[in-house]
């Protein structure tokens, strides 16, 4: 068997957000660390140009960030390239017309999260990669052989390195390779919906408030951006999306304004448009010997809530805290004891999020008209029900106590 040019303790296959947060809260504990990645994150742009993709932060994924790191944190860093707090949401079905409306204020909260282009977290996470002692960059580098062994976990580089690690961890997003090469099958089906983003510029304020209508067809959300655009998340059936990402950008402004009913005045600019398949998609397994998935390669959801990057941060918080943990009790880092620890912690808790995010979407999806008379009833009890909104604010914010230590109050 070849010789392994590296030999570490942990190894991670992807170094986007999710997996470069994992790296770095595992950073500092007497591991030796490598990220492969594929490619380097983007390092600057030009003034006034936005990525097409955002996310919305909890408050949780914010604790995360400003964990990790000092002078500056991971956190402050991502301040200083660009994040729009949006203080209130509010969400109205396109069919019955009721609607829910939330205020930070209302809850002796600064803010209900942050609106943050994907490539400006990336780009934080990733500097602080490069400055830690015990951490290697492999970029650009991406998996083509992998082994597993009962002692190590062996992967086979595209540079023609061979890594050896007491721990693999896959957090390659959707499509994982790392999944796929472990053998580890999914759950789920195709929405047969895409999410068309962009960026648009409007004629009214923001006001720092996240805007989502519910659509037959499927959400439409306007999220606030600081410099007074808007991110737009449209999800849609194939069908019409293929036929609004046809329109020039006349026709698709036209369009967008009477779905959104021009909340926001008229859609003055558009930039560059893109969609994106939707799928449900939950690993049946997250762990075997030597190997986890956490982030898009365990679960993938419905963008209507914004929880995507949320779940994953509190995937790598949570796997960090069980490593920290076999090290203190000298335990296998790469053993099915420690291993099993974060899938108990993490499975239920995401499989539960997926269904609450299913039902959503077949709820506002549907026009049968009970249906549309008793979301109108269950929203409007909720909009008036402090207790109802402060639970929802808790789980959404992520303000539960029985979070893991690096998103916890």
């Amino acid at each position: 068997m070849k010789t392994p040019d590296l030999e570490c303790d942990l190894l991670v296959v992807g170094g986007g957000m999710v997996g470069a947060a994992l790296a770095a809260a595992c950073s500092g504990q007497g591991l030796t660390i490598a990220v492969a990645e594929g490619r380097e994150p983007c390092r600057d742009w030009p003034p006034g140009d936005l990525d097409l993709r955002v996310s919305a932060l909890s408050r949780a994924s914010q604790r995360l960030l400003e964990r990790l790191g000092q002078g500056p944190t991971v956190w402050e860093r991502v301040q200083t390239l660009g994040a729009s707090p949006y203080r209130e949401m509010r969400v109205w079905d396109a069919v019955g017309g009721a609607s829910i409306h939330f205020d930070s204020a209302n809850f002796g909260e600064p803010d209900l999260g942050h609106i943050v282009e994907n490539r400006v977290t990336q780009l934080a996470l990733w500097e602080r990669l490069e400055a830690a002692p015990d951490v290697q960059l492999l970029c650009p580098a991406r998996g083509l052989r992998l082994i597993l062994t009962p002692d190590r976990a062996l992967l086979d580089l595209t540079d023609g390195r061979r890594v050896a690690a007491r721990l693999l961890v896959g957090a390659d997003g959707r499509d994982s390779w790392v999944r796929a090469r472990a053998g580890i099958t999914t759950s789920g089906w195709d929405y047969d919906q895409e999410a068309i983003v962009a960026n648009v510029r409007v004629t009214k304020p923001h006001g720092e408030t996240a805007w989502q209508r519910f659509l037959p067809t499927g959400p439409l959300a306007f999220l606030p951006l600081a410099d007074g655009r808007c991110s737009i998340v449209w999800s849609a059936t194939e069908v019409l999306a293929r036929q609004l990402m046809a329109l020039d950008d006349s026709a698709f402004r036209e369009e967008l304004e009477t779905a959104f009913e021009s909340r926001l005045g008229a859609v003055t600019a558009i930039g560059q448009r893109a969609a994106f398949p939707l799928r449900l998609q939950h690993a049946d397994q997250y762990v075997r010997p030597r190997l986890a998935l956490i982030g898009d390669a365990a679960h993938a959801l419905h963008p209507l809530a914004g929880q995507g990057v949320n779940l994953g941060f509190l995937d790598a918080a949570q796997l960090a805290d069980n490593l920290a943990e076999a090290l203190a009790k000298g335990r296998d880092i790469g053993g099915l004891w420690t291993l099993r620890r974060y899938e108990r912690a993490r499975r239920g808790e995401n499989m539960r999020m997926l269904g609450v995010m299913e039902a959503f979407k077949r709820l506002f999806g549907n026009r049968n008209p009970l249906l549309v008379a008793a979301r109108g009833v269950g929203m409007a009890v909720a909009d008036h029900s402090p207790f109802l909104k402060r639970a929802f604010i808790e789980q959404a914010l992520g303000l539960r106590a029985d979070l893991p230590r690096l998103a916890r109050r």
